[in-house]
């Protein structure tokens, strides 16, 4: 081998050499940098989830409110789990059976995708989220009694392009809607976007969620088509309304928080919706 293949030969692997010790500086300087900003990461999170639970509670307003107003008016909430099988609070011991130990950190989303923490809903699954979890968490600000002031229930569905998440508050009577929000969704902008305008988020305040005989009595209708104690759907997004029709319906319903909430009121709604037939236009979203 002559002397000038010796030193090529001797270039390509002092040039490779290099490039994988720079990839290897890069990479390591990657992850401490994401390591790093993990901590902000989770807190923005915490600080997201717990500003659109008062959005939904009516309680910040995102045009004059600040971050110190949401540390400030969560702290009146207390976080709960709730057994969606039994409709009551979960106790420590359930709780203790299934590892969970800390309540404020568990992520009922995640647990929807453990089996062990999870309900399969089978083809009973009009949201299509496929299952739900054994133990649901949720908000609740009590009064100076100790009584249920609101209590805020998060509630998630398919929409039309992937699972829409959000917030729905109850009124001290457990009927009432307070309010609504959404933190997570994949809709399209300017059309089924829109359930995050707080003009369409508006439209759900003061309406029941249940009739006198404690059914359901909510939902989305198509764009044009108005029904007593439903919300008007947004136009050119059926497919969006349909689905916050079907997630608000199956969360309030015997698979959701139903139970839970008769137990608590002690029974049917002393304040309820009077069912009502529905009336078209013929219009179409």
């Amino acid at each position: 081998m002559s002397q000038q293949t010796k030193k090529s030969s001797n270039s390509n692997v002092t040039t490779i050499m290099v490039a994988l010790v720079l990839c290897l500086v890069c990479s390591v300087m990657v992850s401490a940098v994401a390591v790093g900003l993990k901590p902000a990461q989770v807190e923005n999170q915490l600080l997201d989830r717990n500003k659109n639970i008062l959005v939904a509670a009516g309680l910040f307003d995102p045009a004059k409110d600040t971050n110190a107003d949401v540390e400030k008016r969560f702290a009146d909430f207390e976080v709960k789990l709730v057994d969606l099988e039994k409709g009551e609070y979960a106790t420590e011991a359930d709780l203790a059976k299934v590892g969970i130990t800390d309540v404020n950190n568990y992520d009922d989303n995640q647990a929807s995708k453990n089996k062990a923490l999870s309900i399969d809903l089978g083809n009973d699954d009009p949201a299509s989220i496929g299952a739900v979890p054994k133990f649901a968490k949720i908000y609740v600000k009590n009064d100076a009694n100790g009584k249920p002031e609101l209590v805020v229930l998060p509630v998630r569905g398919y929409g039309l392009w992937g699972t829409i998440c959000g917030f729905l508050t109850l009124e001290s009577d457990l009927n009432t809607i307070k309010g609504i929000s959404w933190y997570d969704h994949k809709e399209t902008p300017g059309l089924g976007a829109r359930i995050e305008e707080p003009e369409w988020r508006a439209k759900w305040q003061g309406i029941h969620a249940y009739d006198d005989k404690g059914e359901v009595a909510t939902g989305v209708t198509k764009a044009g088509q108005s029904r007593e104690n439903w919300v008007d759907g947004i136009s050119g997004a059926t497919l969006t309304s349909a689905g916050v029709k079907n997630l608000i319906q199956f969360w309030l319903g015997d698979r959701g928080y139903k139970p839970f909430l008769d137990n608590l009121r002690g029974g049917k709604p002393d304040s309820a919706a009077k069912p009502n037939a529905e009336t078209t236009t013929g219009e179409e979203a």
